[in-house]
């Protein structure tokens, strides 16, 4: 799938709010639609490399829109503030940790199915860093586990939600939701897993396959339906992920330059200047959260115990676009 010449012209002569909401328009385009029964892992890998051709074009020639990332999209804690703050009845948000654009069309699919009404799908901006604490900080939760049996303070930006954060099975998870008219529910998964699946080029496909069990799977919607009822529903996340280990392998100069300020990660908290190199490998970034360095675009490198083949926190598109999904059933 070739990046279509119109696009390529908005991203240079556009302003970089306009810029970046033709890149996440994009990304919806090429990962949303429906995938067919047994198809499900040739056609992610397709969509990711597709997706790559985005990257590739940020990372070597239109790299400083990530200096206007934050100021130019919709960051899902933003969104999902306001629209807490204008909802009438029932709120509720179901946040999946590290849910990626990948997983759009089983969500989608599964909501149509069950017979919800799809009031909004979109996608908005994690934090910088993309990564689970930001996020919840930006939130105003401090981090994930002070959500946990309802334990958040007042002080947040979704006031009056009953709260909770867990790492269980799905139907252990429905059994949770009460009659409270307000719930922010945060699950683990599939963040949990990333880690799980780092066979060399299996990565992706090994966590395809479980999305699809388990977002096709009656257990997963018994949560949404219990968080759904007599509520209007959210469900999103806090960041994406990157396929790293379907990323090309970096120069050794550049591998054992990136292996020493990133280890194996995809940031740090370093304020050391970056690299030398144009189009540049790595960019020093100062956002709501501090300023850190960040990997630009997909690269990996070696590094012990070998470069993970799935993680987040770099500046890759399906690490920082979020599916912003908003559903019910009976309730307008």
């Amino acid at each position: 799938m070739a990046v279509a010449l119109d696009f390529l012209q908005t991203i240079q002569t556009a302003s970089a709010a306009e810029a970046w909401s033709s890149i996440f328009d994009r990304a919806w385009k090429v990962c949303s639609p429906a995938i067919s029964d047994g198809k499900a892992e040739a056609e992610v890998a397709r969509r990711d490399r597709a997706i790559g051709k985005i990257d590739l074009y940020l990372a070597t020639a239109a790299w400083d829109l990530w200096n206007d990332y934050e100021a130019s999209v919709d960051r899902t804690s933003d969104v999902l503030a306001d629209w807490w703050a204008n909802q009438t009845g029932g709120r509720a948000v179901l946040i999946l940790d590290g849910l990626s654009l990948r997983e759009v069309p089983w969500i989608i699919s599964g909501a149509q199915q069950r017979g919800y009404m799809i009031h909004n799908a979109r996608v908005t901006g994690a934090e910088l860093p993309a990564d689970t604490t930001p996020f919840a900080k930006a939130l105003g939760f401090g981090q994930r586990s002070s959500l946990g049996n309802n334990g958040a303070s007042g002080t947040h930006r979704l006031p009056g939600a009953h709260t909770e954060t867990v790492d269980i099975a799905w139907q252990d998870c429905a059994n949770l939701i009460g009659s409270e008219p307000d719930w922010v529910f945060w699950h683990h998964w599939p963040d949990h897993r990333l880690h799980a699946y780092d066979d060399p080029g299996k990565g992706l496909s090994l966590l395809t396959k479980e999305v699809v069990e388990h977002l096709t799977g009656d257990d997963f919607w018994s949560l949404v339906e219990r968080l759904a009822h007599g509520r209007r529903l959210i469900i999103t996340a806090d960041h994406g992920y990157a396929a790293s280990g379907l990323f090309p392998d970096s120069s050794k100069e550049q591998s054992d330059y990136l292996k020493g300020v990133l280890k194996s990660g995809r940031w740090n908290d370093t304020q050391t200047r970056p690299g030398s190199w144009v189009p540049p490998i790595d960019l020093l970034i100062e956002s709501t959260h501090g300023t850190h360095l960040f990997v630009n675009g997909r690269r990996k490198w070696k590094s012990a115990g070998g470069y993970p083949t799935l993680t987040h926190g770099g500046l890759s598109v399906l690490e920082v676009a979020v599916p912003y999904v908003e559903l019910s059933r009976g309730v307008q």
